[in-house]
Order: structure tokens, then sequence, then C-alpha cells
């Protein structure tokens, strides 16, 4: 019978010692790895509230916003207001070059002097005609008596009625002259209010207290009518204009109490102030207005915000929102903790506010779920 030479036994040996080692050490480590109890910290289910918030981006806007606009054409002559400036109302912030508007009223003034002469001339008129009227009436009368006695022939009697006639004419003539005088005096003095209006125009002044946003001329720039010079708006009537969705907006409701946080960083309190009656067909989300509770120190119209509107509380299940997390098909749920194991439970999760979420299926009041399944 043959045997291996002693060498090549011994070298087997060794060999399967080395193998049995690693597999012993493997095994510790896959036991150690995954079949140990390891110590982690639970939390329980417990019943509690959550706020519940809706929350959604917005920009800040104005209701009584304000565009200070040129009514006629002309040069800016100065402009006194800049961006940020506080205003009062009926302060004068932007002035118009008015040479010319004057000039215009000063000519409309000398036509309505001259004019005035013209009346008085054609109310003097007037008065002659009525005299010479008057005496041709007398001299008519007169000369019918006198023809019915014999004294004076037919055609002087014929001659004074001729005279009569003209002189009524004359009357006429003088008293629509007169009319028409007096006509044109007053076209004059709406032309003169027109102007006079007009040269006011060229004094830009604040409507009301506000604070200037935008300064779109300098002096020196030509501007027509409708040209906006200065931007204002008061601050009192600031507001986010935020977008809620269809789902959710039965839930606000006007007055409830929000967070305006701004994109500076700055967190502000306010109050739905109004929500629309018009949703958008295309996002079927409603436009609700939040007013600042007090106007912020900076702001900017058009500036991010995100709004946290407080809508009631949610009660139920209460465990940390860190608790949750999501298994392989992206469904929500917690490591829940059965006989000293965890394992994945699905859960439907409520309202989450500081931390902490509303567990509205899928555990019961004294579960233990692993705290922080994203620290194992």
């Amino acid at each position: 019978m043959l045997r291996p030479p002693s060498g090549f036994l011994s070298r087997h040996r060794r060999a399967v010692v080395a193998l049995a080692i690693v597999a012993v050490a493997a095994a510790a480590v896959a036991w150690w790895r995954f079949g140990r109890a390891a110590a982690v910290p639970t939390v329980t289910a417990q019943a509690g509230s959550v706020p519940v918030t809706i929350v959604g981006p917005g920009t800040v806007q104005a209701r009584v916003p304000v565009t200070l606009s040129a009514r006629v054409t002309a040069t800016v002559a100065s402009v006194s207001a800049d961006v940020g400036d506080a205003v009062r109302a009926g302060q004068v912030l932007a002035v118009l070059d008015d040479r010319e508007l004057r000039a215009r009223r000063e000519a409309i003034g000398n036509q309505q002097a001259s004019l005035a002469q013209q009346v008085e001339a054609a109310r003097a008129g007037v008065a002659r005609a009525r005299a010479d009227l008057e005496l041709a009436r007398l001299k008519q009368q007169r000369d019918a008596d006198l023809l019915r006695k014999g004294f004076v022939s037919q055609a002087v009697f014929d001659a004074s009625n001729a005279a009569l006639k003209a002189s009524q004419a004359a009357l006429d003539s003088a008293e629509a002259t007169h009319a028409a005088r007096q006509a044109d005096q007053g076209t004059l003095a709406q032309e003169a209010r027109v102007a006079d209006t007009q040269v006011g125009y060229t004094r830009l002044a604040a409507p009301m207290d506000a604070v200037v946003t935008q300064r779109l001329a300098e002096p020196g720039t030509t501007v027509a009518p409708g040209t906006p010079i200065l931007r204002l708006v008061d601050p009192a009537t600031l507001w986010v204009a935020t977008r809620v969705d269809e789902s959710v907006v039965s839930r606000v409701q006007p007055g409830q109490a929000a967070s305006i946080r701004l994109r500076s960083g700055e967190t502000v309190p306010g109050r739905v102030a109004r929500i629309a009656m018009q949703s958008d067909a295309a996002t079927r989300e409603l436009d609700v207005h939040v007013a600042f509770a007090s106007p912020p120190p900076r702001f900017a119209i058009d500036q991010e915000a995100e709004v946290r509107i407080d809508v009631g509380v949610e009660e139920g299940l209460v465990i940390p929102q860190e608790s949750l997390t999501r298994d392989r098909d992206g469904r929500v749920g917690v490591l829940q903790v059965v006989e000293g194991r965890a394992r994945f439970t699905p859960v439907t999760a409520g309202a989450a506010h500081a931390g902490r979420v509303v567990v509205r299926k899928g555990l019961a009041a004294g579960d233990p779920v692993v705290a922080r399944p994203a620290a194992r």
C-alpha cells in the first residue's frame, strides 16, 4: 500500500486548519453584524396632538400701490424723493418744466382781458340799441297820432314805422353780438381752467403717507402722459400673495394666524386677510393674501416669502418625525421593535410640526419604534 509523503500530509492538515479558522471567523463576523441584538434607542407611539399648518410660497405685494405718472408732455425739472424715502400725503415729490404751459395760460389770460372789453362794448351796444328802439317807438306813435289828425302824410308815418322796425332789428343784432361775446367768454374761461389744471399737473404730490419703491425718471428726462416717474406703496397695506391647493383651502379662514418668513431669513407674524374666489384652472390653486401684523422694517415688492398658516391641530398617535423611514419600494414607515428585533412597518403619516408627526395608521399606542433609523 502506497502512502503519501509525510511532508504532503503536513501541508494538507495545515490547509484544513486554516480553512476552518477562516470559516469560524466569518461566522463570528456574520453573527456580530447580523445575528446579535444591537442596542438602539427607541421611542413609543403616544397619544398627542400636532399643530396643522398649510405652507406655501408667495411674494410680497401691497394692497394700495400708487404710480405717480406724468399727465402732460414736459421735461422733468426735479425729483425730490428717492427709493426708500418715507413721504407724507400732499408732499411734492417731482416737478415738471411748466414754462410752456404757463405761457399758454398767460396768452389765454390776455384773450380773456380783450374779450372782457368786447363784452362790455357789446353790452353798451345793446343799451344804445334799446334807447334807439324806444325813440323810434315814440316817434312812430306820435306820427300815428298826427296821421289820424291829418297833420302828417301817410309817407311820414310809413317812414317812422320802418325806422321802428330797423331799431328793433338793430337791438336784436346787438343782443346777439353780446350773447356771442359772452359765449366766447365762457369758452375762454373753460380753457383757462384746463390750462390751470395742466399747470397743476407739473407738480406731482404724494396722495397718501407712503414709501417710495421705485424712481423711474431723472431731471432732464422728457415725459409724456402716462410715463411713470415714481412708484409708492402704503406699508400698512403690505401682504404676501400665496397660493393654496383647492384640497386644503377650505381649512383656511380670514383672520387665522400665520407666520411669514422672508427670503432674508426674517420671520414676522401675520393674519389671513383675503381668500380668492377664483381658482387657477391649470394648477387648481387659489390666491390667499396674508397681511403683515406690522410692516417689516425692510421689504421689497415681489420679494419671495414662505407663508405658514395655522389651521388647527390634528390629534392621534405621535412619534418623532426622524423615526420615519422608507423601504426599498419607497413606502413610508417605521422600524418597529418586535420581540427584540426591528422590522419595517408601513404607516400613514399625518400632520408634522416641530419634529413631531402624527401616525394615522400602522401603529398602536405604546408600540416601540427605532428613534433614528438613519443612524443604525
